[in-house]
């Protein structure tokens, strides 16, 4: 699915969406987290996130201490030089990167620190955590942004 289609097609279905997540905070937790896992399996066992990165171009990850540590450390640079270089602070004191495009993707959408990345991106999209009740704010945000995300809404309303 190509990107420009994917927001028109997500805006196109907010108010269906925004009702069919009042509904999902109902379900059983458990129940919930097991129909998400499973058509999240489904979804990425034919998706390549290479083909897209539009999380990586269009959004920033929050950044933990960890993060900072480590991203520091492999790039061999000290943390506070990390983060005056490529974060910043947001309204929720949260850091996050001064600005997106990541600085990290690559040319081929591939990252530059894959093996050392936060820890946000390494979970996303989410839909394979437990808890999907607390994540639900989250992934009804990422319908826009990840087509794979779009994909495995769209099923689960087949499904529940």
């Amino acid at each position: 699915m190509d990107l420009e289609n994917l927001k028109l097609k997500a805006k196109l279905k907010r108010k269906e969406n925004t009702k069919f997540f009042r509904r999902l905070k109902t379900i059983n937790s458990k129940k919930l987290d097991q129909s998400i896992h499973k058509i999240h399996d489904k979804v990425f066992s034919c998706t390549d996130c290479l083909e897209c990165a539009n999380c990586c171009k269009t959004t920033g990850p929050l950044f933990t201490d960890k993060d900072i540590t480590r991203i520091s450390k492999y790039l061999k640079i000290k943390p506070s030089d990390f983060t005056h270089k490529y974060l910043k602070v947001d309204e929720d004191s949260d850091y996050v990167l001064k600005k997106v495009p990541c600085e990290f993707l690559l040319n081929d959408n591939s990252c530059s620190i894959y093996d050392v990345r936060p820890k946000a991106c390494r979970e996303y999209p989410h839909t394979d955590r437990i808890k999907q009740h607390q994540l639900l704010e989250i992934t009804q945000k990422n319908i826009e942004i990840c087509p794979a995300v779009y994909d495995i809404i769209e099923d689960l309303k087949k499904e529940v």
